[in-house]
């Protein structure tokens, strides 16, 4: 198998000279099962599990191998599975936060969903539960991960005109291609085609039952994923998807597909807020005072804005809620990284006492 075609280039080969002459092996993680993962690398598929120093070294999720990774590897003597023993660092990751609790208090952790993806299909059902500042919510994550959206309007059979609702979404996810499909049908998926190139991965991200799998199955043109029937309205899909998996195309191209995410929650969406509402953030630089929260301030060019109907009072609102929901979890963060400091110090002292009394 070779390396290019699963996404390695020279981003990549840049950190992996740092191991010259170790032995290592390079590969991808294409599948991740509770504590074993499966591994691609030039000489075909290969189970693995981690080192052990992960879990000991480890300060959050996002230090573990997930799904889109590249490691370095090592074949275990005696056993057809692989030893992961290094990530590389990442091209671009979609996180979110995914709280813990420490005694009374709610800590942030990092949660990588899947790493190193170039575009990213957003996958949201033409029916009653299509919600449009979940979308928002979406879209920032997607930016923030530095990979590409497009917007993928999937069922269109289950209504008469989409032409409205596309104008609507057109005013939210701002140079955002969008295509509209019936996986179901086989309609317009080809045009997805043209996103799928050889060496690029492609990840499908959404809420459950709006098509994924059904997508990735019409776009490889054989039964990949597991689809099973619709409930008894057809409007509501079923979750099918229990794992991510990469997927090899045989025509090019690399596609993972996710479990349906019910909640999406933020991690470092600063860069990915400032694009999905470029629209506001453009009118924020009129604002009177740098530091404006766009509510009560006077000369604030966005509430201007609001007032003149230039900006929809649901898009007004996402757009604070987002910005909240991120200062929240940086003022978590920012007492978990003094949590670390004050117990690393308190371990190198301990230390330090140990030494002078066996002195």
């Amino acid at each position: 198998m070779d390396l290019s075609k699963l996404g390695w280039n020279d981003y990549f080969q840049a950190f992996a000279r740092e191991y010259d002459g170790q032995d290592y092996i390079i590969a991808r993680v294409s599948c991740q099962l509770k504590k074993r993962y499966v591994v691609l690398w030039e000489g075909g598929e290969m189970e693995a599990v981690i080192l052990g120093r992960f879990r000991y070294q480890a300060e959050s999720m996002a230090d573990f191998p997930v799904v889109g990774d590249w490691v370095l590897i090592k074949k275990e003597k005696g056993s057809e599975k692989a030893i992961i023993h290094h990530i590389l660092p990442r091209k671009t990751k979609i996180s979110r936060d995914t709280g813990t609790r420490k005694g009374r208090r709610h800590i942030s952790d990092e949660q990588v969903i899947v790493a190193n993806v170039d575009i990213i299909f957003l996958v949201a059902a033409l029916n009653e539960e299509l919600n449009y500042r979940r979308l928002e919510r979406y879209l920032t994550l997607i930016w923030d991960s530095g990979a590409k959206p497009v917007l993928i309007l999937n069922k269109a059979d289950l209504i008469e005109t989409h032409q409205q609702i596309v104008e609507d979404i057109n005013d939210i996810a701002l140079g955002v291609p969008i295509h509209v499909t019936s996986a179901h049908l086989n309609q317009n998926v080809d045009e997805l085609k043209s996103y799928i190139k050889e060496g690029q991965t492609i990840a499908l991200l959404g809420s459950s039952g709006v098509g994924k799998s059904t997508l990735i199955n019409r776009i490889i043109g054989k039964e990949k994923f597991k689809v099973l029937d619709t409930s008894s309205d057809p409007s509501k899909g079923r979750h099918t998807t229990t794992h991510r998996e990469l997927v090899v195309l045989e025509q090019g191209g690399i596609l993972i597909d996710n479990p349906g995410m019910r909640s999406v929650q933020l991690w470092d969406g600063e860069s990915g807020l400032s694009q999905s509402f470029e629209d506001i953030e453009q009118l924020a630089v009129h604002c009177r005072f740098n530091d404006c929260k766009h509510k009560t301030e006077p000369g604030c060019a966005v509430i201007e804005a609001l007032t003149q109907g230039e900006v929809s009072q649901e898009r007004y609102e996402s757009y604070l809620k987002l910005q909240q929901e991120l200062e929240y979890r940086e003022r978590k963060e920012n007492w978990r990284t003094r949590h670390n400091t004050k117990r690393r110090w308190k371990s190198i002292t301990k230390e330090i006492r140990r030494m002078k009394k066996n002195k």
